[in-house]
């Protein structure tokens, strides 16, 4: 039996989190440029990136506190999969590290594992599956 095994709930909810956070990250710089990217400054809301921050932090939010973590991951995998072939597959697809879409990948995937794993042991889901 691998040690480990007995905390397997406890460390997917410390994935979900830092993922979460890591992610939140994104959608406020893009919305509050906190912090502060210059490449998102005069950022339209009403555009692909200013959706993207919107999913980001309200999906991110949502991640972080564990609720309702199945269908916002499997909605932030499928928007992270969108951004790489949008913005990364076109120059080298199956090379993420020459075309810069490492992150969006492994944002994809973690959501991916997310959406069919749950949130682990520190998720609100639990309490409103106990509240139900």
């Amino acid at each position: 039996m691998n040690v480990l095994s007995r905390f397997q709930p406890v460390i997917l909810s410390i994935l979900r989190i830092a993922a979460a956070y890591m992610f939140m990250l994104h959608g406020t710089a893009k919305l509050f440029a906190l912090p502060h990217v210059e490449m998102f400054d005069g950022l339209q809301l009403m555009s692909v990136y200013g959706l993207a921050g919107v999913l980001e932090v309200v999906g991110g939010g949502l991640l972080l506190l564990g609720l309702f973590t199945r269908p916002v991951a499997f909605v932030l995998s499928g928007q992270m999969a969108v951004a790489y072939f949008m913005s990364h597959a076109s120059s080298a697809p199956l090379f993420p590290l020459l075309n810069g879409g490492e992150p969006a990948a492994l944002f994809s995937f973690i959501f991916l594992y997310l959406a069919a794993a749950g949130g682990g042991a520190w998720a609100l889901d639990n309490k409103l599956k106990q509240a139900a």
